[in-house]
């Protein structure tokens, strides 16, 4: 899982993110408000992991402005246990609320149990690079692939057709349709190039003679 950390308190935070990583996940903390938007402005995760009392603000107002509206699973670990506080936070969305302290382990099942939950409908991933698809963007590890809006189309017919050939002749009628352009064979692979120069040499295979394909596969 891509999990996002936000806690002030650098103690737990140091102790929570050495859990995740020796777990096998990848996580990224924040130690507030104002750092977490401007990581979610650059970067997709699977689930967040939120306090709500923080130096700069309420983290209940972090996740419905900022972590909700991305469709990210969220689990609040906050020392606050009461009812009033964990109602608001189940009823506003999150899938999980725990209190503080907590057992690592029983973390670690809440947020894999949070992220299969979530609605992940408009995210496709393949290997390292994710497709939002609500916001037709491309993240690499997280972080933002800057392609044009041609390029985007291109990957965004690749990814709908996960683990499918996409004929060259499709692309071709695609291109020209979306450019009114004459498109060649040749047009084909000079736009593949450029976008395998920017995601990846592996993300996009070659079916010789016949198209592409993005797939888990190695």
């Amino acid at each position: 899982m891509d999990i996002l950390l936000v806690e002030d308190d650098e103690v737990i935070a140091q102790s929570l993110l050495y859990c995740f990583i020796t777990n096998g996940h990848h996580a990224l903390r924040a130690k507030g408000i104002k750092e977490a938007r401007t990581i979610l402005e650059k970067m997709v995760f699977d689930v967040a992991v939120l306090d709500i009392g923080l130096n700069d603000g309420n983290g209940i107002d972090l996740y419905l402005k900022a972590v909700k509206p991305k469709g990210i699973a969220t689990v609040f670990l906050t020392a606050r246990d009461d009812e009033a506080t964990i109602v608001e936070c189940l009823k506003s969305g999150a899938e999980e609320y725990i209190v503080k302290p907590f057992k690592t382990g029983e973390l670690l099942i809440r947020l894999e149990r949070a992220a299969s939950r979530s609605d992940k409908h408009r995210l496709l991933k393949i290997k390292d690079i994710t497709y939002d698809k609500d916001e037709m963007q491309f993240y690499k590890d997280g972080e933002l692939i800057g392609l044009t809006a041609l390029e985007k189309k291109i990957l965004d017919v690749l990814f709908n057709n996960k683990n499918k050939v996409v004929y060259r002749s499709c692309l071709i009628e695609k291109i020209f349709e979306w450019t009114g352009n004459d498109v060649y064979d040749n047009t084909v692979t000079v736009y593949l190039k450029r976008i395998r120069a920017k995601i990846g040499q592996d993300t996009i295979k070659t079916i010789k003679g016949i198209g592409y394909m993005v797939s888990d596969d190695e």
